[in-house]
């Protein structure tokens, strides 16, 4: 057993003393040649001995996890073979175990120089990392690709001159101001963050943003959005860099607005008579109003004899949940919001798709169902729906979705373009190379992964199918009726009436809908195997993101461009 032990070089250090742990793997380490290998069992993660490694020697090992705890922890050290000594600085990443892999190239980037390079490999887009590194240093290195995949990624990151800051950014640093620079950010990501940063500002706080165009677009959304509650000034306007100073106004005190509620306490109610008389009360409430319940326990059974008798015409809302004391909000529904569908609910405020997504309630192709349906359909309990529905009101600004249901077609229909459409075309080839290459490798383990492909290359035809017939057909047809209710007539040969091809639209909805169904269903959800290579995992992760754009985009149109079309030609 020891020449055993001795052939497959492995050092037990739970028998070593503490403070003899690290001196005694540095020493083993040092002893071995290129290409061996030092296998460390540990009670615990050894992983402050990678970073001191790495720090005392260097990039010329790789650390590998045999097992990870949670009793014993078993780690492949190798030393890496010699190469030539080229003045390129390189860091193979996919040689890096994931849990240290950002922590390593952040330490190998603090030690560079100014003007000096590190050229980073990896088997997938690290653009993640070029947010952290944005993020926790700023805007101190230039970031170029010098390999774009998809097996290879080669990025050069170079750290900038500090010394040749602007005067902007000296100032900026100097007073430790609130700094966005938005130029490294995705497109469709942009706005969100910016909203995001300055929700978090104190009224009278400051947030300084970064671009490389004039973001006014920016300014009249947050304008339409949250009213006169900020101040815009142009510190820098290009035309290379455009840098703006939004500050978020201190605003008066809002005055407290008081009115008796409606309460009804059923714990002194004889039981035989409590629901007679809570169907008393609620019948006597005028659209608009409320009746809250105090109960002594949870009051469901009394929802669904409300939905039964009474039909969909209030909501329920939880405002205390036990044990002791139950309250509900019942409110009687305005006239006209009965019936209302999961797509015209979505269309008014699309916090609330968030909570149909959850429960897994199609809001796109299948949004001509009311809730209630909906739930029955999928054997969703109703009221938790119906809570976090009236939940997701009381979301802050920063929440809100962009004023869709307000905005004239032909903008919408342009913004689909600029952004949806944009999105797809960006992410096909992806989808189509991953999916091809994942299923090659891993679909005899995994044939899953062959269907997953065929399913995954129909869609990209038929979204590239569908956005060209929209692009060419549909869209300039729209803006044609835009045109024609704006007095600016102007003659349209082609199509006959806009019915026709939004009725071929909504079926290739449908046909993409049902596809990505399947995808997730055959892929449990975007569940990873544990064998699940770099490709894998972001062929996985595409799709996911890819199907949750797709039902914003399917949304757009199904619920609010198509029904606004019709009834404009009607006119």
């Amino acid at each position: 057993m020891e020449t055993l032990l001795e052939h497959e070089n492995i050092l037990n250090v739970t028998l070593l003393e503490p403070k003899l742990k690290h001196p005694t793997i540095f020493v083993r380490f040092d002893k071995l040649k290129s290409g061996e290998s030092l296998t460390l069992h540990n009670d615990h993660d050894p992983k402050p001995l990678y970073y001191e490694l790495s720090a005392e020697r260097g990039n010329v090992f790789t650390w590998q996890y045999l097992e990870e705890g949670p009793e014993l922890w078993r780690v492949k050290i190798t030393k890496n073979k010699e190469v030539e000594k080229v003045n390129e600085n390189i860091l193979d990443a996919t040689t890096i175990h994931p849990s240290v892999k950002h922590a390593t190239i952040f330490n190998r980037f603090d030690e560079l120089k100014p003007n000096e390079s590190l050229t980073l490999h990896n088997d997938h887009d690290p653009m993640p990392l070029r947010f952290q590194l944005e993020n926790t240093r700023g805007n101190i290195f230039q970031w170029e690709y010098l390999e774009k995949g998809p097996e290879l990624w080669r990025i050069r990151i170079t750290k900038n001159n500090v010394a040749k800051k602007t005067e902007l950014q000296k100032e900026a640093v100097s007073e430790k101001e609130n700094i966005l620079n938005v130029t490294l950010i995705e497109p469709r990501l942009k706005h969100p963050t910016i909203f995001k940063r300055f929700d978090e500002l104190k009224p009278g706080e400051t947030l300084i943003l970064h671009n490389d165009h004039d973001p006014k677009p920016l300014y009249y959304q947050l304008q339409s959005m949250i009213g006169n509650t900020f101040t815009w000034d142009y510190l820098e306007q290009g035309p290379e860099l455009y840098s703006i100073k939004i500050t978020k106004n201190k605003l008066p005190e809002e005055k407290k607005v008081t009115s008796k509620e409606n309460i009804l306490n059923v714990t002194a109610i004889e039981p035989k008579l409590k629901h007679p008389t809570i169907f008393v009360k609620f019948d006597e409430l005028k659209p608009g109003e409320s009746l809250t319940i105090h109960n002594d326990h949870d009051p469901k059974p009394l929802y669904y004899q409300l939905l039964g008798e009474r039909g969909n015409i209030f909501t329920w809302e939880y405002m205390e949940q036990g044990p002791k004391l139950w309250r509900v909000k019942i409110s009687k529904r305005p006239e006209g919001e009965n019936d209302e569908t999961l797509g015209e609910i979505a269309a008014k405020d699309l916090r609330k798709a968030e909570v149909f997504k959850k429960y897994g309630l199609d809001f796109c192709c299948g949004g001509k169902k009311t809730v209630k349906e909906a739930c029955a359909e999928k054997g969703v309990d109703v009221t938790k729906v119906e809570q976090e529905l009236q939940n997701s009101d009381k979301s802050s600004f920063t929440a809100r979705p962009l004023p869709y249901n307000d905005w004239n077609l032909d903008f919408l229909a342009d913004y689909i373009v600029n952004t949806h459409h944009s999105y797809v075309k960006k992410t096909i080839p992806d989808i189509r190379s991953y999916a091809e290459k994942v299923a090659k490798v891993h679909g005899a383990h995994h044939p899953e992964l062959l269907q997953i492909n065929k399913l995954a290359q129909e869609v990209c035809d038929e979204m590239t199918e569908h956005m060209a017939m929209e692009e060419t057909v549909l869209f300039p047809y729209v803006k044609h009726l835009v045109k024609t209710q704006n007095g600016s007539y102007v003659k349209f040969d082609s199509p006959d009436n806009v019915k026709e091809p939004i009725d071929i639209a909504v079926t290739e909805h449908e046909l993409v809908g049902n596809n990505m169904d399947e995808i997730r269903k055959i892929s449990n959800n975007f569940a990873l195997p544990e064998d699940a290579c770099a490709s894998y995992a972001y062929l996985f992760k595409t799709l996911d993101e890819f199907e949750d754009d797709l039902h914003t985009h399917i949304h757009l149109e199904n619920n609010i461009l198509f029904p606004k079309a019709l009834k404009l030609e009607k006119k």
